[in-house]
């Protein structure tokens, strides 16, 4: 039973119920659409909310071989593995070195404002720029891609991972210190293992943006065989229309592996997030 004094937050409620439907209906549209044949397809609304007459796997079938699935779904697990780990890896080095610097160093405090800025530069400002850049080092490949998303997440992964060092106190920092620990060796062997929550946090991120990311991949490797999962998406449209059929169920099919992987790191991110939320 409910307490005399609690009271139902009708306001929050409802945004809640409503945040609910914003995010089912459309994933609820692409299940029904993915499993229907061309021929249930109509112009109407109720028609494609409409279950299937027949739950059948030939769209999922036929955008596997449509999309060379195998082949794009390798590239972009390898994108997306090499860019997680390489962020963990560079980003939390650079975050500790800046972030236990920048308190008793202005030029350190500079440095991290320069880089965290770099999150309100459009992409479309840097698109020919890079594109005439890698092709003429040569990176106009995954290489050059994988470099590229190391740049472009860094601003946001040095923010998140400083703002969880606040958490970190020294008191560990100048005990290892005392007994003898090298700076190098402390981070790996202390602080990086204390930052597993924020591994987590930045994993996510970090992965559903390189997965999903679709003008990248175009712009730097437009044009070669090595299509990412996104790019081999766009075979569906044509300059005549959509097959949405074909579409829908080769989006479905993309969001598995990263809604599994989100899923396992569910805990950590909630964590990271969480600790490195307060100061």
């Amino acid at each position: 039973m409910k307490a005399k004094n609690e009271r139902t937050n009708w306001p929050v409620t409802i945004l809640l119920i409503a945040g609910c439907i914003t995010v089912f209906f459309p994933l609820y549209m692409a299940i029904m659409i993915a499993f229907k044949k061309p021929s249930e397809m109509t112009n109407d609304i109720a028609g494609a909310l409409s279950l299937p007459s027949s739950w059948s796997f030939e769209n999922f079938a036929e955008a596997m071989r449509v999309t060379d699935f195998c082949h794009s779904l390798g590239n972009s697990l390898l994108i997306t593995i090499i860019t997680v780990v390489l962020a963990i890896l560079l980003h939390s080095v650079l975050a500790y070195a800046i972030g236990r610097s920048m308190a008793n160093s202005k030029g350190y405090k500079f440095i991290y404002y320069y880089i965290v800025s770099g999150m309100f530069v459009p992409f479309a400002i840097l698109m020919m720029p890079l594109v005439k850049q890698t092709a003429q080092m040569g990176l106009d490949n995954r290489a050059g891609v994988i470099i590229l998303y190391l740049v472009f997440y860094m601003p946001i992964n040095l923010l998140l991972y400083t703002g969880y060092l606040k958490n970190i106190p020294m008191a560990l920092e100048e005990a290892a210190y005392v007994d003898g620990a090298t700076t190098w060796y402390m981070f790996w062997h202390i602080i990086f293992p204390m930052m597993k929550p924020m591994h987590a946090t930045v994993a996510v991120l970090t992965a559903l943006a390189v997965w999903n990311d679709v003008m990248t991949p175009l712009v730097i490797m437009g044009g070669t065989e090595m299509n990412t999962l996104p790019l081999a998406q766009l075979n569906f449209q044509t300059q005549f229309g959509t097959n949405y059929n074909l579409a829908f169920a080769s989006y479905l099919l993309a969001l598995l592996p990263i809604l599994i992987f989100y899923v396992i790191c569910q805990k950590q991110i909630i964590n990271g997030v969480a600790t490195g939320a307060v100061k």
